[in-house]
């Protein structure tokens, strides 16, 4: 094998990492058992976007959520629907059944964080309770399922 080849792989090795899901609080569209294959360069070259699914550090605990809202946004729950900076937000992955009735905020996230929320919003614990998270904190970002359905998460 070529020496650049090695190169390469040991490269992608060390910013593609597995990551297995370990709770519901992403269902339905992750749920417990999913493998995943996280970009760990995390967000050092640039902010993460609304949407991104990413992986965090919490208290020593690594947790996968969804960026709602980034800084300088806004972000609140009404009767179900996510709002950012008071415009509702097209969620396709959240079961609007199972939110009816919920209401949070609304909140600004801080410069330098981003608001974190499972899919699963009756069963996640996300920055409804623990707040924004530090950008710093993120450690990477989820690019694909490649277990038991491959394919974008």
């Amino acid at each position: 094998m070529p020496a650049a080849a090695v190169v390469a792989l040991a490269a992608v090795g060390l910013l593609v990492a597995p990551v297995r899901v370990a709770s519901t609080s992403m269902e339905p569209t992750l749920s417990p058992g999913d493998r995943l294959l996280v970009h760990t360069y995390g967000y050092g070259q640039g902010a993460p976007d609304r949407g991104d699914l990413v992986v965090f550090d919490r208290d020593g605990a690594l947790l996968l959520k969804r960026v709602a809202a980034v800084a300088g946004e806004t972000v609140g729950i009404e009767d179900g629907v996510l709002t950012v900076d008071g415009r509702p937000v097209r969620e396709p992955a959240v079961d609007r059944r199972l939110v009816d009735g919920m209401y949070f905020g609304p909140v600004a996230v801080p410069d330098g964080t981003v608001f974190l929320l499972g899919d699963n919003r009756r069963g996640s614990v996300d920055s409804r309770e623990f707040g924004p998270v530090p950008v710093e904190r993120l450690t990477g970002r989820v690019l694909l399922r490649w277990w038991p359905r491959p394919g974008p998460p």
